[in-house]
């Protein structure tokens, strides 16, 4: 378990838990990270809301995130708890984590022993740009488009 700060609780101020899938073939981690989530929280004996997102790593805007980062920015959290860092976001989640620092709020990131390697993170996060772009060059149902970001999975996993 890794915390990034211990910080005196507060009654007015909540646990907020956040789960997040890219897309809706991943709906069932998305369950299952709800459920570690819930869990987790349960067993600290924490009240909790649970926001879960579904949508690219990449994209700022999803509807959770910016419940979460309003609460974050109103001082309405007390800590948030993820399953691991990328589901927050793939690129960012250090500057949330900052903000999180700065208004007192304690990160709890469950499964912190489980980080991917530098490689596996790298081919993550090469994959999930290739699919943004990819969907907003073809859009995200086109038959060209597929082909592309199944080409490119194929060629990122053959140089893992």
């Amino acid at each position: 378990m890794g915390l990034v700060r211990k910080v005196t609780p507060k009654p007015d101020r909540i646990t907020l838990a956040y789960a997040r899938v890219s897309s809706a073939d991943q709906k069932k981690d998305l369950e299952r990270q709800k459920t570690v989530l819930e869990m987790y929280c349960a067993a600290q004996g924490w009240n909790f809301e649970l926001i879960s997102d579904l949508g690219s790593g990449m994209n700022y805007r999803k509807k959770g995130l910016q419940s979460l980062l309003q609460k974050l920015l109103n001082g309405k959290i007390e800590r948030l708890v993820i399953t691991h860092k990328d589901r927050l976001l793939r690129f960012g989640a250090e500057l949330i984590f900052s903000v999180c620092e700065m208004k007192g709020v304690e990160v709890v990131i469950v499964n912190k022993g489980e980080e991917a390697s530098f490689e596996e993170d790298l081919a993550k996060d090469v994959l999930e740009i290739i699919t943004v772009f990819s969907a907003r060059l073809y859009g995200s149902r086109s038959k060209k488009n597929q082909k592309l970001i199944n080409g490119m999975k194929k060629a990122v996993k053959a140089a893992q």
